[in-house]
């Protein structure tokens, strides 16, 4: 979630609450990489509605390196989570772990690329003026509008890895059914290759009927922010957290009481509704759960125990893991150090796996 402009206790809640990327933090890595617009015209949804002109904003680290037969071989695509920004990633915590001199992914030697999805921050999205009117985006039409950033105007042609956090990770997975040959590997970070259902889809469900039951919603042409998305953000918050990192973090009656306050006060001052509406809706699409034989790439899939979730007590990460010969399937104990949900955007935690799923990429 982009807020920059959050105290840092909220922002501290913010990282907990986990379905997006870090917090922007007042680093060097806040204002690092080249930001630009892609304009598509008349870009075809999946239900058929058409934008005369969808915007794909993004930022890249970095310069692409080509072999002799003019293929990319260091690129790779970070995906952020719902209501998330690509830029969320370039925090102290993620990019100052992983994007600097002799780093994981040093930027000098990997050219990366951190998409705004669609709908998400500098991205054509309903709040810039087409509110519910904005055609019904699904993750099929997130990840080829993704595609074609890649070929058509960066000039990537082939992806050493594709990343993804919560949102990101399940993009991640329709990226390797549908895109099989694309990249050289997956990370996916908490999420699962199934249809969203049970407590999940139960929480977002409650959250979008909070808005749209909301009289003040008036049918997404509200003049202020509907109430409802106040309570919606309660659930959000209730799904996504971790409660001994909660307990840490607000050990008193009176902590806890403004630890939420300040949380939800800042999320009203940040978020629309109707981008908050067509956020969770896009997920309504995805299902890889009969196309997982597909995806022939190797993968890095990583859970932690306490995302709420992905609960690990429903066993589908290891169901579907099994389904892919190539996927290493890890589930994180949980820590002083994890963090719920939002462990997914800590590599302090999870580096050392993706150091070593890195060693096993072929070399071109």
């Amino acid at each position: 979630m982009h807020t920059p402009r959050l105290p840092r206790l909220l922002a501290s809640a913010v990282l907990l609450a986990g379905l997006a990327t870090p917090v922007l933090a007042q680093t060097g890595w806040a204002s690092a990489g080249k930001q630009g617009d892609f304009v598509i015209r008349n870009f075809a949804f999946g239900t058929g509605e058409t934008l005369p002109e969808l915007t794909l904003h993004y930022t890249t680290l970095g310069t692409p390196h080509r072999d002799a037969k003019g293929v990319v071989r260091n690129a790779v695509m970070i995906l952020h989570g719902t209501g998330g920004t690509g830029r969320g990633f370039l925090s102290g915590s993620y990019a100052g772990e992983l994007f600097g001199p002799g780093q994981l992914l040093d930027s000098a030697k990997y050219y990366i690329v951190l998409p705004d999805g669609i709908g998400h921050g500098g991205s054509s999205k309903p709040s810039n003026g087409l509110r519910a009117r904005f055609p019904k985006y699904g993750y099929a039409d997130m990840v080829a509008a993704q595609h074609r950033l890649l070929t058509e105007h960066l000039g990537v042609n082939h992806l050493r890895l594709i990343m993804g956090t919560s949102m990101g990770c399940m993009h991640g997975w329709v990226w390797g059914y549908n895109y099989p040959s694309f990249m050289d590997g997956l990370a996916p970070f908490a999420c699962v290759p199934s249809q969203i259902a049970g407590r999940n889809r139960m929480i977002r469900t409650m959250a979008m009927d909070a808005i749209r039951n909301d009289p003040a919603w008036q049918n997404g042409d509200y003049t202020t922010q509907p109430p409802g998305l106040r309570s919606s953000q309660m659930m959000l918050y209730i799904m996504s957290s971790a409660p001994l990192v909660q307990q840490a973090q607000a050990p008193t009656r009176d902590k806890a009481d403004s630890v939420i306050r300040a949380y939800l006060d800042g999320r009203m001052r940040v978020t629309d509704a109707n981008d908050f509406l067509y956020q969770f809706d896009a997920s309504r699409d995805y299902d890889p759960s009969k196309r997982v034989q597909e995806i022939t790439a190797p993968a890095l899939f990583i859970n932690s125990a306490d995302d709420q979730v992905n609960p690990p007590e429903l066993g589908l990460a290891e169901q579907f893991a099994k389904q892919m010969p190539k996927t290493r399937f890890i589930l994180l104990p949980i820590t002083a150090e994890t963090r719920g949900h939002g462990t997914h955007s800590l590599p302090r935690v999870w580096g050392k796996y993706l150091a070593e799923f890195l060693a096993t990429l072929p070399e071109r």
